[in-house]
């Protein structure tokens, strides 16, 4: 078990942590939050970037960094919308694409292919993690100018979801035609 796997299980650990914080009517609970989801977030990058760097990629940590990702982001997406902060078909959109690609993932797995992130993958789970981000602190820093940044990121997540999954399809789509 290597530094980056650990990593990769801490993120999945602090999921429950923080939807405990944005769920429940704590104090300071949603900012406590915000502040976990930013953390889980850096974390993903910094597990692929250990593994890679001291050639520690192992089979875990393909399956698992990428399930760690969409627990995280699934799960604050279904608590924005439980929380009225978010609307349904921006989560389905984007849960419905992570559906579909971890399907086409495995099944390039079970042919001994590994499709890699591309571009537009890494584009997508940035701006969901902004997204995500600002609707938490409410549009700060820009809620004191009334610009909606937070709404921006979101239309911004949902194309960017939208593009690099046809992507994946179609740089793939010799997989399925098995």
């Amino acid at each position: 078990m290597n530094l980056a796997n650990k990593l990769t299980i801490l993120r999945i650990m602090l999921v429950p942590v923080f939807m405990i914080f944005l769920l429940n009517k704590i104090d300071y609970g949603v900012y406590i939050a915000a502040g976990i989801f930013t953390f889980a977030a850096i974390t993903d990058s910094l597990d692929g970037y250990i593994a890679r760097k001291n050639n520690q990629i192992t089979n875990f940590g393909k399956f698992m960094d990428p399930l760690a990702d969409k627990l995280l982001v699934s799960a604050a997406l279904i608590s924005l919308v439980q929380m009225d902060r978010l609307s349904a078909w921006v989560v389905f959109i984007i849960i419905a694409r992570e559906y579909t690609i971890s399907i086409l993932r495995a099944i390039a797995a079970s042919e001994g292919i590994v499709i890699a992130a591309s571009w537009w993958g890494k584009a997508k789970t940035i701006t969901q993690i902004i997204a995500i981000i600002a609707i938490l602190l409410n549009n700060f820093p820009f809620s004191y100018i009334n610009f909606p940044f937070a709404t921006i990121m979101v239309y911004l997540a949902v194309i960017f979801t939208v593009l690099s999954g046809l992507d994946y399809v179609r740089i793939n789509q010799h997989i399925l035609k098995h």
